[in-house]
């Protein structure tokens, strides 16, 4: 079954608890911006809006570190409650290392690809990561357009994961929307990062179902 993980950059942060409601029973995640103003040209959340999220949810948190440096971060927010640790490979010059003191944290690390940077940068950890974050936009902002050739590395590392013994979660995050879902699902997705399709819907839950209506049909 596809995942699909809602992301609270787009939910309305004056009222989170609320928002993050909306989606539990329906959603299989909730994904987590962390951006530090300096990787990315924007500044979200930190350790303590994590913390909070997590008292008010029952959902895995799969927490996004769009930032430099996230070695430093990564017992605070394991300790904040994420779940999965996400990081980026063009600020990882050790990747490997951070991937694995994420798993010594309790956490389920997982690695992200910039809309430029090759899959083949991933060759050598791809048995060490539960799960692998294609961008289909340039990160910093959510409501992007999805970029097209973003297709064509989804199939590829599709291809390439069925070649080996890894089985991490291939997800996807960028302008994701009922329009495009099934394509991306149809190239080898099995997580869909979601912002607005979700939160911006007046109903959040009735916008899931759609999408898994839409993903499922054949």
């Amino acid at each position: 079954m596809v995942k699909i993980a809602p992301s609270v950059l787009s939910a309305d942060f004056g009222r989170l608890a609320e928002e993050v409601a909306k989606v539990e029973g329906v959603a299989d995640l909730l994904h987590v911006d962390v951006m530090d103003g300096h990787f990315v040209p924007n500044l979200t959340v930190g350790p303590p809006v994590v913390e909070a999220i997590r008292r008010h949810s029952r959902l895995p948190l799969d927490v996004h570190l769009m930032m430099e440096g996230p070695e430093c971060y990564i017992d605070a927010f394991a300790r904040a409650g994420a779940d999965y640790l996400t990081v980026h490979i063009e600020t990882c010059p050790h990747l490997h290392r951070t991937l694995e003191q994420i798993r010594e944290a309790g956490v389920k690390p997982g690695v992200a690809l910039n809309p430029a940077t090759p899959i083949h940068t991933l060759e050598h950890v791809l048995d060490r990561v539960d799960l692998v974050l294609i961008m289909s936009v340039d990160p910093g902002f959510g409501g992007q357009t999805f970029i097209p050739f973003a297709l064509g590395k989804i199939e590829a590392l599709a291809r390439r994961l069925a070649g080996t013994q890894a089985r991490p979660d291939l997800a996807v995050d960028g302008g994701l929307n009922g329009h495009n879902c099934r394509d991306v699902v149809e190239a080898g997705a099995t997580m869909l990062v979601m912002g607005s399709t979700v939160f911006g819907s007046p109903d959040p839950k009735a916008a899931i179902r759609e999408i898994r209506e839409r993903i499922g049909r054949g």
